[in-house]
């Protein structure tokens, strides 16, 4: 027998139950962004591996050892998207976005890096990712981080903690990088291969190893906060000011510096204690050299992403498939009827789901149907009801006796009978 064939490793399907509590977790995030007044930007799933390379560094172990990059028919190299922020870069020079002016975008999508699956980290995985360009004070960096804890609140998430650091300006970073480069140096006999490999190249991504063989060392390496110049201060210290106005709890954690060598100043992580050894729900920070390092004018930055099979992960969220509110049952020769009344009832409440039986069968294996799906209400359109311009109205979860009602008056009917039903108030509620 012939191998079945099934999804690649780390990609995932998602089924018909699981499918609403994404869309439900999809309009919350976008709602609150809306409120806020970001606009939505569409980007490519492929680019140009260079985007990738000159924007995220070659050294990072995204381009290094996982990204998904190939040659396609004119030997271009491609590379399907393992982050959004390059992409939002380089379509936003393509395109003008950040002449004299102030953006806030944010996106949604599928992402593709090459990792050991696991729970909570996929080879393809979903993020919502939102950037602010061309504002240079810590007031943008707040905003970000409140419109996070509004989030959090609109899910009735509770428990994330937030995580604060600077890694300052680009100047000062790279004089604390010289200060590392030797401490580390020192202790190389210390260090797992991975860290040797970024004491070369990403000297500060050693103090996020995970390696528990290394804590006391990185504990005591010199401190970033030390080698910080007076704007890099003022400018975290700005930050802290308005978080704690604004009554937002964080924790300053020193060794968080993120994986991407495009960050400065401000980084920020939310964490949760609730999902094993994947901790991080939603990561960002600063990159104000990023725009002028790929080729464009000097233009400040910040923006955070969101992994979304983590945060349905920490929700809990699983609602099962969107049941239909009304299965229409036909007869013989009612078809036609049948999809008209479907669609009138469709115009006449918005937000109603109704299901018109397609495929022919009596009419008790119809019903049958009607109640695998879960309908609340069934519809019967027969030779009497045709010849009569009547529905039968058979209610199929206890809501009241089956009767006749003209066809003109059967959105009232439903109306009535789903509002008795006591349904809970959901989007899709027919009004």
């Amino acid at each position: 027998m012939a191998n079945r064939i099934q999804a690649i490793r780390g990609v995932s399907d998602i089924l018909p139950e699981r499918s609403p509590a994404w869309r439900e977790l999809e309009q919350v995030l976008i709602d609150v962004l809306d409120s806020y007044g970001y606009q939505e930007i569409r980007l490519p799933i492929m680019e140009k591996t260079e985007v990738f390379a000159r924007a995220i560094g070659e050294h990072t172990d995204i381009v290094s050892k996982e990204m998904y990059s190939f040659a396609d028919r004119n030997d271009d190299s491609i590379t399907l998207r393992p982050e959004g922020t390059a992409g939002c870069v380089r379509a936003g020079l393509q395109h003008g976005l950040f002449h004299n002016q102030t953006q806030r975008l944010w996106y949604l999508g599928p992402m593709f890096r090459h990792e050991r699956p696991q729970k909570g980290r996929y080879r393809q995985f979903h993020q919502i990712g939102v950037e602010a360009y061309g504002m240079a004070g810590p007031d943008i960096d707040a905003e970000l981080i409140l419109l996070c804890q509004r989030l959090w609140r609109q899910l009735g998430l509770d428990g994330l903690q937030l995580e604060l650091n600077s890694l300052g300006s680009t100047e000062s970073r790279a004089a604390y990088r010289e200060v590392l480069v030797d401490y580390f140096g020192q202790h190389r006999d210390q260090l797992d291969d991975d860290s040797r490999r970024r004491l070369e190249h990403n000297p500060l991504r050693i103090l996020d190893s995970k390696n528990p063989d290394m804590q006391a060392l990185i504990a005591d390496a010199p401190a970033l906060a030390d080698h910080l110049d007076d704007e890099s201060r003022a400018h975290f210290a700005g930050l802290c000011e308005l978080l704690t106005a604004a009554g937002i709890d964080y924790v300053i954690n020193p060794r968080l510096v993120r994986g991407l060598d495009y960050y400065n100043h401000t980084v920020f992580e939310w964490t949760t204690d609730q999902l094993g050894a994947q901790a991080t729900v939603c990561a960002g920070g600063r990159y104000d050299r990023l725009i002028e390092q790929v080729g464009g004018p000097p233009t400040p930055a910040i923006g955070f992403a969101i992994g979304l099979e983590r945060l349905l992960e920490l929700l809990g969220l699983d609602p099962g498939p969107r049941q239909p509110h009304v299965y229409i049952v036909t007869g013989e020769g009612a078809a036609a009827r049948a999809l008209q009344l479907a669609d009138q009832l469709r115009d006449a409440l918005p937000g109603l789901r109704v299901m018109s039986h397609c495929g022919g069968g009596s009419l008790k294996s119809q019903f049958k149907r009607a109640d695998r799906n879960g309908a609340l209400l069934a519809l019967i359109l027969a030779d009497d009801e045709l010849a009569s311009d009547r529905v039968t109205v058979k209610p199929l979860r206890g809501q009241g006796e089956q009767h006749s009602v003209a066809q003109a008056a059967a959105a009232d009917t439903v109306k009535e009978l789903l509002a008795a039903a006591a349904l809970p108030e959901t989007d899709s509620t027919p009004q």
